[in-house]
C-alpha cells in the first residue's frame, strides 16, 4: 500500500505538462459566474473546497443557485447573511449545510439518488456552470472525476461552462468518468490532499446489530452498503465469507479489507462480473490510494448503479441501509428527525427494491433500537409528525436492531406490529404492546 505523500503523485504525463502552464488563480478561474444562473457543486472527498472559497469570496452576486449532494469541508455560501446571494439546493443534506436548511437560509430537494442526473441532462434544472475537482489528464488528454461520478458526470456534460480544480494528489479511477480536458472552460490547479472521513469506534451496540446482520449474509451475495459505524461492524464480520460481490452507491476503507482477505471476488456477479462497482466513495487516504489507477475498482453515474434494472441482475444483493426511526406498521424514515431535514433519500429505496428483486436478495433497514442515551424507542408507535417516509411499508423486508432480525415481508399489520416490538428495546415493548392492541382492536399475548 502506498504510503508517502510523494508516491501518491503518479507520474506527470506529456500532455499535462504542457497544458498545466494555462492553470489560472481561484478568482480567475469562477469569475466567469454570474448572477441569477445555476451552478453544480461536486461532492463529498471531490468537494471543489478552493473555487467553493473564491465564488464566496465574491460579493458581486445574487440570486445563485447551488445544487449538489453533501459536500465535505466548509460551505462559506450557506453563511449567515450570504441568502440573498446564494440558495443552497441540497439533493443530500451533509453536515456542513444541516444548520442552513435548518433555518431556511438553504434548502433540500427530496429525490432518489438514481434520480438526480436526471434533472441536469433533461433540462429540469438547466445547469450553467459546473464546478467539479478532476484527476490529472493523462497523455490522452482525458481527467477523470476521481472519487465521485454520482451526478457529476451528468452535470460536466450537460453544463454550459465546466470549471475545475485539477488536483495531483485526485485519484486517476476506472468506469464512465471520464472528462475531456478540452470540455474544461477553466482550471486551478492544486496539489492538496482530499477530504477525508474516518471512521469512529465501534460501540458495543453497533458490534451487536454488526454480528446480527452478518449472520444473514451468504457467501455469494452482492453487498450495497452505505458508511457509518452499523456498515463497518458489518464489513468488519464478513472477512470469513466467500465469493461476496459488490455493487453499491458508495463504499469506505473496510472493503479493502474484505478484498485482502479473499472475501470480496465478484466472481458470481451478473453486472460488473470480478470488478467493485460504485458511484463514489467517502473514506481516508488508505481507501484514495486502493482506486487509484485500480481497474478492480469502476465509478458510474448514480442513475446506472442505483437502477433498479441493473440492481436486480446480480445474485444475492444485501442491501443495508439505516434509519431514523420505524413505525409499527414498517414505515421508515431515514431522511428527518421530525420536520428537520437531517439527510435525505439517497439510494436507499433504489437498492431496498433492486435486492428485493434480485433472486435470493434481503433489503435490510439496520438501527439502534433507541436514541437519546436510551431515552427514546427508535421503533415507534407512528412516525413523529413531519417524519419522511423513505422506505414504505410496501418495500420493507428485513428490519434489524441489536435485539434481533425480523423479515415484515408478506406479514400483515398486526403481525408486523408484534414482530417489531420482539425487537424493540425491552423498557419500550409493553408500552408498544399496548398502543399497539388499542390501535388494532385486539388482546395482546400475554
Amino acid at each position: 500500500m502506498i504510503e508517502s505523500i510523494e508516491s501518491l503523485v503518479r507520474p506527470t504525463s506529456n500532455f499535462w505538462r504542457s497544458a498545466r502552464g494555462s492553470a489560472v488563480s481561484p478568482a480567475d478561474a469562477v469569475s466567469g459566474i454570474r448572477s441569477k444562473t445555476n451552478v453544480f457543486i461536486h461532492g463529498a472527498a471531490a468537494t471543489p473546497t478552493p473555487l467553493i472559497e473564491a465564488m464566496a469570496a465574491r460579493r458581486d452576486l445574487s440570486d445563485v443557485h447551488l445544487y449538489h449532494l453533501h459536500t465535505a469541508g466548509p460551505a462559506p455560501f450557506a453563511d449567515p447573511g450570504r441568502e440573498r446571494e446564494f440558495l443552497s439546493n441540497s439533493l443530500f443534506v451533509g453536515a456542513p449545510l444541516r444548520p442552513a436548511v435548518a433555518s431556511g437560509q438553504a434548502d433540500f430537494v427530496p429525490i432518489f439518488l438514481s434520480d438526480i442526473p436526471g434533472l441536469f441532462s433533461g433540462g429540469i434544472v438547466k445547469l450553467d456552470v459546473a464546478l467539479v475537482q478532476l484527476s490529472p489528464p493523462d497523455e490522452h488528454g482525458l481527467c477523470s472525476l476521481g472519487t465521485s461520478a454520482d451526478a457529476a458526470k451528468a452535470a460536466v456534460d450537460h453544463a454550459r461552462l465546466v470549471i475545475a480544480e485539477i488536483n495531483e494528489q485526485m485519484p486517476r479511477t476506472h468506469g464512465n468518468n471520464v472528462v475531456p480536458f478540452d470540455r474544461l472552460d477553466a482550471f486551478v490547479s492544486t496539489n492538496r490532499p482530499l477530504h477525508e472521513h474516518k471512521a469512529q469506534p465501534e460501540s458495543p451496540i453497533e458490534a451487536r446489530i454488526g454480528e446480527i446482520v452478518a449472520g444473514l449474509v451468504e457467501d455469494g451475495s452482492t453487498l450495497q452498503m452505505g458508511i457509518g459505524g452499523i456498515p463497518d461492524a458489518v464489513l468488519s464480520r464478513l472477512l470469513t465469507k466467500h465469493d461476496l460481490g459488490v455493487h453499491t452507491e458508495m463504499f469506505s476503507d473496510r472493503i479493502i479489507d474484505l478484498v485482502d482477505s479473499g472475501a470480496v471476488t465478484n466472481r458470481l456477479k451478473a453486472v460488473g462480473h470480478g470488478r467493485i462497482v460504485t458511484s463514489f466513495i467517502n473514506g481516508t487516504r488508505r481507501l484514495f490510494d486502493f482506486v487509484d489507477d485500480n481497474p478492480l475498482v469502476m465509478f458510474y453515474p448514480c442513475d446506472w448503479t442505483n437502477d433498479t434494472a441493473i440492481i436486480r441482475q446480480n445474485p444475492k444483493v444485501v442491501a443495508i441501509n439505516s434509519a431514523i426511526e420505524v413505525d409499527l406498521t414498517g414505515q421508515v424514515c431515514a431522511d428527518s428527525i421530525g420536520h428537520r431535514i437531517y439527510s435525505g433519500i439517497g439510494g436507499q429505496m433504489d437498492f431496498i427494491r433492486g435486492a428485493a428483486l434480485s433472486p435470493g436478495g434481503k433489503p435490510i433497514i439496520a438501527l439502534p433500537s433507541t436514541a437519546k442515551g436510551g431515552r427514546l424507542s427508535r421503533i415507534v408507535i407512528q412516525l413523529a409528525p413531519g417524519a419522511g417516509v423513505v422506505t414504505t411499508r410496501g418495500h420493507i423486508h428485513w428490519v434489524a436492531t441489536e435485539y434481533g432480525a425480523v423479515n415484515l415481508h408478506g406479514k400483515s399489520l398486526r403481525e408486523r406490529g408484534e414482530a417489531l416490538i420482539s425487537i424493540a428495546h425491552p423498557d419500550f415493548r409493553a408500552e408498544l404492546r399496548r398502543d399497539l392492541s388499542a390501535l388494532r382492536h385486539f388482546t395482546p399475548a400475554a
